[in-house]
């Protein structure tokens, strides 16, 4: 075994790219003593508020090796990309809510320069922002951070999007993502509302406490955000995360937060910039894990009735937006 091997294999059945990276299998699980995201580190030093990194256990890479086919039917590619590491906060603990202003917004504007700078690098295809929090999703490093995969293929459950809604503009002259928003502020599923931002859980959600997070003006890539959405969207992500710290007072919820974005290149007017919640929790103390009909039939089986759980987390924030203003 290669320990540092990394590249990519073509799925024939699915018709995808499985990302191979063999070094990932030896990063740390740290502890707040070994922490390497906490300031005076050695990737940390010097004065920060909101920091860049790159990854040391990348999954893609610019120094990525050329590879080769292994036959006609198993094909190879070179696994060049970015793999970065955005640390939100010098604070070992946290989460999006417990974030200040200040830190919020430098946030937000490192994954808009970061996306900007990538996609000047013509081999990347798509830039791929996204977050891990809790141990339920296997978060080795609990310091507050995100991470932005910048690859040479676009990620496929990005292309059935990009397709539906292409389809939906082909037949209808507008934009399936408008659609939802308008048809989910006429339905009891919105979670929180600003100027710029609705938050919903939608009607088709396959995870019980599954939120996205949409912005009320059609545009396709997160570069385009003006001054006033980007602190509604710094609300709204604050809001959304802490609610969920609410939800089930002393229980973590743990999610995957995507930011799902057009490509670095193309004519997409037809789609919409949007963000997505997978919370791995069902209740208090259940999770929701993946079993037989998701894993091998990729059908999702929602164990929860969707309006209640939408009612649940409006209100836990409300208490939360309720206890900030004390």
């Amino acid at each position: 075994m290669e320990e540092n091997k990394i590249e990519m294999r073509w799925n024939p059945l699915l018709e995808e790219w499985v990302l191979i990276s063999a070094k990932r299998s030896t990063r740390p699980w740290q502890s707040a003593e070994a922490c390497p995201f906490c300031p005076g580190n050695e990737e940390t030093q010097g004065d920060w508020v909101v920091l860049t990194l790159k990854n040391k256990y990348p999954a893609l890479s610019t120094e990525a090796p050329e590879v080769k086919d292994e036959s006609k039917l198993y094909k190879r590619a070179r696994s060049y990309g970015y793999s970065l590491v955005v640390v939100e906060t010098r604070n070992h603990e946290g989460d999006l809510c417990t974030l200040s202003n200040e830190e919020m917004n430098l946030y937000i504007s490192a994954l808009v320069e970061q996306t900007k700078k990538i996609c000047n690098d013509k081999k990347i295809k798509y830039v791929y922002p996204f977050r891990n929090k809790g141990k339920d999703v296997g978060v080795s490093i609990i310091h507050p951070h995100s991470q932005i995969y910048a690859l040479p293929i676009i990620p496929r459950r990005i292309e059935r999007e990009l397709d539906s809604s292409k389809k939906y503009f082909s037949k209808y002259k507008r934009c399936l993502i408008c659609d939802i928003i308008e048809e989910e502020r006429r339905g009891p599923r919105v979670v929180f509302e600003n100027k710029n931002f609705l938050a919903y859980l939608p009607f088709f959600a396959q995870w019980p406490l599954e939120v996205h997070l949409t912005p009320k003006r059609h545009f396709q890539r997160i570069t385009e955000l003006t001054e006033e959405e980007t602190l509604d969207l710094g609300e709204a992500l604050r809001n959304i995360t802490g609610g969920y710290s609410r939800l089930y007072e002393g229980r973590e919820i743990s999610y995957v937060m995507a930011m799902h974005q057009a490509p670095c290149r193309g004519d997409y007017d037809y789609y919409h910039f949007h963000i997505e919640f997978y919370p791995r929790n069902r209740e208090r103390d259940r999770i929701k894990f993946l079993a037989g009909i998701e894993i091998g039939g990729g059908t999702y089986t929602n164990d929860s009735d969707p309006e209640l759980k939408a009612k649940e987390i409006k209100e836990a924030i409300e208490r939360f937006v309720s206890s900030n203003k004390k």
